[in-house]
């Protein structure tokens, strides 16, 4: 994450993106979702921080601008943060390219947007040094079970560990 500025900071309402998020064009990951559009697209991307205690954040279907939690901003860990922004911009290009972001009748962990976002910041993870446990970890949300965490493991082709007694 070096190079890469996130302020915590953030008042209730729509801002630019690069002025909470710096250093993001600069990172190989980033890169590989946007291409030679990645200042561009940075340059010109809202994020709405919205007041609320549950929730981490999302793209908006309708206008494809990014949505944070503030509680989440200032409270959850800068490297999860980091690497659901990461997972975000996936989503932003999805949007872009017309693809549909909650298609109906299809699991989360089965989503073909979740999983292309995921494998981005699973592989974006891994180089900045997370283990295999600690990505599993990140890759636990709140709104899957512990079935559907392990079809995104599989999905993604992590190892589902063995259940412990």
């Amino acid at each position: 994450m070096k190079g890469v500025t996130i302020r915590r900071d953030a008042p209730i309402s729509l801002h630019p993106f690069t002025d909470f998020f710096q250093g993001f064009e600069k990172v190989g990951a980033v890169i590989g979702i946007f291409g030679p559009r990645t200042q561009e697209t940075l340059e010109t991307l809202k994020v709405e921080f919205f007041s609320s205690r549950w929730g981490y954040m999302a793209v908006n279907d309708k206008d494809g601008h990014i949505l944070v939690s503030a509680h989440y901003l200032q409270e959850g860990d800068e490297r999860d943060i980091y690497l659901d922004v990461v997972h975000e911009l996936v989503h932003v290009r999805q949007w872009q390219e017309g693809k549909e972001l909650f298609p109906e009748g299809i699991g989360y962990h089965d989503r073909p947007t979740e999983i292309e976002a995921y494998r981005v910041a699973v592989k974006e993870g891994r180089r900045i040094g997370l283990t295999e446990a600690e990505l599993r970890e990140y890759l636990r949300v709140p709104w899957m079970d512990d079935e559907g965490h392990a079809k995104l493991l599989t999905n993604l082709g992590l190892e589902v560990p063995a259940e412990t007694p």
